[in-house]
């Protein structure tokens, strides 16, 4: 017997509502060739502060090593967000349409002892009640370097 997909709340993505709280995800990194080079598990805890979405995120990665990333989503009037977070150079600028939310944004990149300045163009889709699926195109003068998929889960 196949599964059902159940319908979703809305046909329109509200990350500022699905966040709320916690939530957990998994993840990983593939470089541009395809090869998984890393993967992680992340905790999200997110809370509303005058109608932004602070949102902390911890993450545990395959190599024991742990790293925090604080966002501030700031939703605007016509389905237009507006974030910053730790390592982000200036502000991220994207929009919902059509079930999805994309952003793009430049990165610092922390590699060893080193920074790498990067462009992430993340892609949110809400794929059921309680899951949400996030890619993310890497890249540094407008060359692939890798991609990340992360689903996130909320119990509900």
């Amino acid at each position: 017997m196949a599964s059902q997909i159940a319908p979703l709340p809305s046909g329109e993505l509200r990350i500022e509502q699905f966040l709320l709280g916690r939530t957990r995800g998994e993840g990983l990194f593939q470089d541009f060739t395809g090869r998984i080079r890393r993967r992680f598990a992340i905790t999200l805890d997110g809370r509303m502060e005058n109608g932004v979405l602070v949102l902390t995120e911890d993450f545990v990665f395959d190599d024991g090593q742990t790293e925090r990333r604080v966002w501030r989503i700031s939703p605007q009037a016509g389905g237009v967000y507006w974030a910053t977070a730790d390592d982000m150079i200036g502000e991220a600028r994207g929009a919902q349409r059509g079930g999805a939310l994309r952003w793009s944004y430049l990165f610092s990149l922390k590699l060893g002892a080193r920074r790498l300045r990067v462009r992430f163009r993340d892609t949110f889709v809400q794929v059921a009640n309680d899951a949400l699926l996030n890619e993310a195109r890497v890249t540094k003068f407008g060359f692939e370097l890798g991609r990340t998929t992360i689903i996130i889960r909320r119990d509900i």
